[in-house]
């Protein structure tokens, strides 16, 4: 019996030599319990609860590649508090990127802003930042882009955009309009709305910084 306990030992030592070896030169051979030492990667949202060690590795993979959050119910808005133009502006923006849409938005999406004024000071800076390039700091048409022949054509808001309702400037805004294109991404809702406030002095032919003079008169 010892002896049959020898051959056997002698018989399993090469076996697993030979098991050990690779041809692919950057593997490490067998790993024993390479969990033990080697973490695994761990991507958000995923379950990694099928261990391939004690499943297959197809069943890991197929759970791997299943997302286990949940998107929000359709229609569901983030809890904004108690304050009401927060949850205002919260709201989704309910029409379609249609020139129906544009026509609808024009009378139906008005600003919840209250402080026009506060508004329009505060869109000064922003208008600065994000429009002057095509719509030029007095809101002509005369920015950069135009006086470098890049587009032409931009409308005033004082003469041809003099009538424009802040819902259809907010809907260009947001999905864009012929040559603009949308800057949803760059600008919050109510930033959005502070930069109409400004535009609506535009299109009086004035600035904030003149009507304060005037107004403290």
């Amino acid at each position: 019996m010892k002896t049959a306990n020898i051959l056997l030992s002698a018989l399993a030592l090469p076996a697993f030599l030979l098991g050990s070896c690779t041809t692919n030169p950057d593997s490490p051979g067998l790993e024993f319990m390479p969990d033990m030492y080697r973490s695994h990667a761990v991507e958000a949202y995923v379950d990694y609860g099928m261990d391939p060690y004690h499943f297959t590795e197809e069943t890991a993979a197929a759970q791997r590649n299943t997302s286990s959050a949940r998107k929000p119910v359709e229609g569901t808005i983030a809890y904004r508090g108690e304050d009401v133009l927060e949850r205002a502006l919260s709201m989704p923006y309910p029409f379609e990127n249609t020139p129906e849409g544009y026509e609808e938005a024009g009378l139906d999406w008005h600003s919840p802003l209250k402080d026009q004024t506060a508004a329009a000071e505060a869109g000064e800076a922003l208008y600065t930042t994000m429009c002057t390039q095509c719509h030029g700091e007095k809101g002509k048409g005369d920015g950069k882009i135009s006086q470098n022949g890049h587009i032409v054509g931009i409308p005033d808001y004082s003469v041809k955009l003099v009538d424009l309702p802040d819902g259809k400037m907010y809907h260009t805004i947001k999905y864009g309009k012929g040559l603009m294109g949308s800057h949803a991404s760059q600008l919050n809702p109510r930033q959005r709305w502070e930069i109409i406030a400004y535009i609506n002095v535009l299109q009086g032919g004035d600035d904030v910084a003149e009507d304060n003079d005037e107004n403290t008169h």
